[in-house]
């Protein structure tokens, strides 16, 4: 892995770049760790929605929870190779399928061990957020993701029934000591 990728906080000086990342996936409405990226009329409409979710309070409802979201980016090339975002607390629906981090990796950077080394990466981010047992999920078809949370020693707890999937997920914890 190259020593100039990190783990860096989305500012919109990097809107180019993100949007870029965005523009990768075949279903962009649902990029797992971007925050809902493509789901609004602007990128900045997206930043306005994550300089709110970053104070409890100034989230839109209680059944939001604070969250601070990141980039996995080659700061030589300037290019966002994944998008984590790390939510401070649990509430109900994060609890049993969202978890405290959710993740993606660009289409053309998967497979190379970018997401096993942006979790660690985010791991550590999570510790300084005083978050010690990290719940990551990953739909049970999904085993690259499977993978990269076990090479961080994601320890399965259970499956659940997703219904707005139709799939089994699958729950992992960490323990961030």
């Amino acid at each position: 892995m190259e020593n100039n990728i990190e783990l860096v906080l989305a500012t919109p000086d990097l809107k180019q770049i993100i949007e870029e990342y965005g523009n990768q996936f075949d279903h962009p409405t649902h990029i797992p760790g971007a925050s809902g990226l493509n789901t609004f009329p602007t990128i900045d409409d997206w930043f306005e929605k994550l300089r709110l979710y970053q104070d409890e309070a100034t989230l839109p409802s209680e059944e939001f929870v604070p969250t601070y979201q990141y980039l996995w980016l080659d700061t030589q090339s300037q290019k966002v190779i994944g998008m984590l975002s790390i939510r401070l607390k649990l509430n109900a629906h994060l609890l049993d399928y969202g978890g405290h981090i959710g993740y993606s990796i660009a289409p053309s950077e998967r497979e190379k061990g970018h997401a096993t080394q942006m979790l660690k990466a985010a791991l550590k981010q999570a510790k300084a957020f005083s978050i010690n047992n990290v719940l990551i999920t990953c739909l049970d078809d999904n085993l690259g993701s499977a993978k990269v949370i076990e090479n961080n020693q994601g320890i399965l707890e259970d499956k659940r029934f997703y219904e707005a999937e139709q799939k089994w997920m699958r729950r992992y914890w960490i323990a961030n000591n």
